[in-house]
C-alpha cells in the first residue's frame, strides 16, 4: 500500500494548486479527482484573473487587495494562458454616479502594486473604438485593466507541475471512504472501472469544491464546521458582437453586473448569472430564464440584438461559496476559509475561494499542514513559472515570434494556438517534426495526432471533452462529429497500448 505525506481530494484549481505547492516543498503527495481535472467549477468560470471590482461595494477590501496582488503574480507565471484585458464600463445615468465609479476605480488601481497593467481612464465613446457597438444613449464610460485566463488549462498546468515534483495524480478516481487509522488517513479510492485500492496519508486535504461539505459528512462521517452555499453561474456564447479587443462590464438595473468578452476570435462570451442552486453539482445546466436574462442584459447595451436562437453554446458551474448568510447570491463573499481538524491525523478542508486567489490559498494551506508533517521549507510558488510559462520577461509576443522563426512550416493560426496553449512546452509536442506530415495524421482540421498524443501522454486526457473543451476550445470551431472522431482515435490508442502490454 502506498503511503504519502498528503492526500488531496479534488482536482479543481484549489486541489491542484495545493498539490503543486506541497510537492514543491518536498512532501510526498497524491491527488484524486473523480472525473477529469477541472471538470466542474474550475472550467466554468468567466475566465478572469481579477480583483473583483464589484466586491468593493461590499467593503471586501482585503479580498480585493489579495486578488489584485495575485493578478500580477499570475500574469508573470503563465503569460501563455493568462494575459491582460482592458474592460469598458459604459456609464448609465440612472445607476451609480460617475464620482462613485471614479472613486472605486481609483481604489482598484491603488489597492495593490501594479507592474504589468495600465491604470483606469475615462473615455468618450465618440472617440473610442469600444463606442461603436454600443447604443447611442451611452456617451461616456470608464476603462480599466484585469486579466484573462484559460481556466481549465490553469488547473492542468498546476497538476503537471505537481507531478513533475513527484506527486501522483489519479484522474477519474473517486475517494469513496476515508478514516483515521493509526496516525494516518486510510483512503479507499475507486477507479471508473469499479476497481478499488487503498492509500495511507499522514494528512488529508478536502478540496472537493461543491462537494466539500458532503465529503466531510458522508465519506468521512464527521460534522462539518462550516457550510457552503451553492450558487450557479451560467454563460452563453454567441457570434462576435464587436471587432475590437476590449471587453465590457455592464451594470444592470438589478444591481448585478455581467461581462461581454471577446472569445476564441470568432465569438462573444456573455455571463454570468448568480442563482441559488440546490441540485446535484454534477448535473448543473443553464435554464431558459438565465438565457433570456443574459440576452436581455446584452441587448440593453449593444446595437446588435440577440435572442435564445442566437446562442451557439452554453456552460454552467456551481460556485461553492462560504455561507456568510448574505441576503442574495450575488453578494455572498468570494473569500475562502481553511478549516483544520487536528483530532488525530490532520484534515484540512477548503471552503469557498475564487480562481484568482488559488495560489495564495494553496500557499496558506501548505503553510498550515507542512509544519505538522515536519516540513518547514519556505513557500516557493510566488516566483515560479507554471509549465510553459518560463518565457524571458514573460513576453508572449516575443516567444511566438521565435516559435514561428524556428518552425516556419507551422501555419500561423496553429503556431499561435499551440503557443497559447502550451507555451515553451510546445517543443515537446513538435519534438523532431520538420513539416506538417511529421506531426501525424490530421484527425480534424488543425488537430494533428502529435497534439492528441501529447495531451493523452502528458495531460491526462482520456475523453473528447477533455481535449475539445477543457484543454482547448476546439469544440466551438470544429464539425459536429468532432467529439466522435476524437473518441475513436483515443479508443484506438488505448487498444494498441493494451495489445502491446499483453504481448
Amino acid at each position: 500500500m502506498d503511503v504519502y505525506d498528503l492526500m488531496v481530494i479534488g482536482g479543481g484549481i484549489n486541489g491542484a494548486g495545493i498539490a503543486r505547492d506541497a510537492a514543491g516543498r518536498g512532501l510526498s503527495v497524491a491527488l484524486c479527482e473523480k472525473d477529469d481535472l477541472a471538470s466542474h467549477t474550475s472550467s466554468a468560470s468567466t475566465k478572469l484573473i481579477h480583483g473583483g471590482l464589484r466586491y468593493l461595494e461590499y467593503y471586501e477590501f482585503g479580498l480585493v487587495r489579495k486578488a489584485l496582488q495575485e493578478r500580477e503574480v499570475l500574469l508573470k507565471a503563465a503569460p501563455h494562458i493568462i494575459w491582460p484585458l482592458r474592460f469598458v464600463m459604459p456609464h448609465a445615468r440612472d445607476q451609480r454616479p460617475e464620482w462613485m465609479i471614479r472613486a472605486g476605480l481609483f481604489l482598484y488601481d491603488h489597492l495593490a502594486k501594479r507592474e504589468v497593467l495600465p491604470g483606469s481612464e475615462t473615455v468618450s465613446f465618440a472617440r473610442h473604438p469600444s463606442g461603436a457597438p454600443l447604443k447611442d444613449a451611452f456617451k461616456r464610460g470608464f476603462v480599466y485593466s484585469d486579466g484573462w485566463v484559460q481556466d481549465a488549462r490553469l488547473v492542468v498546468l498546476n497538476a503537471m507541475d505537481a507531478a513533475e515534483h513527484g506527486a501522483k495524480i489519479h484522474t477519474r478516481t473517486a475517494c469513496v471512504a476515508a478514516r483515521r487509522d493509526d496516525g494516518h488517513w486510510l483512503c479507499t479510492l475507486e477507479r471508473e472501472d469499479g476497481s478499488r485500492f487503498e492509500v495511507r496519508a499522514r494528512a488529508l486535504v478536502n478540496a472537493a469544491g461543491p462537494w466539500v461539505q458532503s465529503l466531510i459528512e458522508d465519506k468521512l462521517a464527521m460534522p462539518a464546521s462550516k457550510s457552503i452555499r451553492l450558487v450557479k453561474g451560467s454563460h452563453i456564447v454567441v457570434k462576435k458582437l464587436f471587432d475590437h479587443p476590449f471587453a465590457y462590464i455592464f451594470q444592470n438595473p438589478d444591481q448585478r453586473i455581467i461581462f461581454a468578452i471577446p472569445y476564441e476570435k470568432d465569438f462573444t462570451l456573455i455571463g454570468t448569472t448568480d442563482v441559488e442552486y440546490h441540485g446535484d453539482p454534477a448535473q448543473v445546466a443553464i435554464d431558459a430564464q438565465e438565457i433570456a436574462y443574459l440576452c436581455e442584459m446584452s441587448n440593453r447595451y449593444f446595437h446588435s440584438q440577440i435572442g435564445p436562437q442566437d446562442v451557439l453554446s452554453t456552460y454552467s458551474g456551481v460556485r461553492p461559496l462560504l455561507d456568510d448568510a448574505a441576503d442574495n447570491a450575488a453578494s455572498v463573499t468570494r473569500d475562502y476559509a481553511l478549516e483544520t481538524d487536528l483530532a488525530g491525523a490532520p484534515l484540512l478542508s477548503v471552503f469557498g475561494g475564487k480562481i484568482t486567489t488559488f495560489r495564495k490559498l494553496a500557499e496558506e494551506a501548505v503553510d498550515k499542514l507542512a509544519p505538522l508533517l515536519g516540513n518547514r521549507k519556505a513557500s516557493w510558488t510566488a516566483d515560479a513559472p507554471l509549465p510553459g510559462g518560463d518565457m524571458p520577461g514573460a513576453d508572449f509576443g516575443r516567444f511566438l515570434q521565435g516559435l514561428r522563426q524556428r518552425h516556419p512550416w507551422l501555419p500561423a493560426p496553429l503556431a499561435e494556438r499551440w503557443a497559447r496553449a502550451y507555451g515553451t512546452r510546445v517543443g515537446k509536442l513538435i519534438a523532431k517534426a520538420s513539416c506538417l506530415a511529421e506531426l501525424g495524421a490530421e484527425i480534424l482540421p488543425g488537430l494533428y495526432e502529435a497534439e492528441l498524443e501529447y495531451l493523452a501522454e502528458h495531460e491526462w486526457a482520456t475523453r473528447s471533452d477533455d481535449i475539445l473543451w477543457r484543454r482547448s476550445k476546439l469544440r466551438l470551431h470544429l464539425p459536429a462529429d468532432a467529439a466522435e472522431v476524437v473518441d475513436q482515435w483515443l479508443a484506438r490508442r488505448l487498444a494498441a497500448r493494451q495489445e502491446v502490454l499483453s504481448a
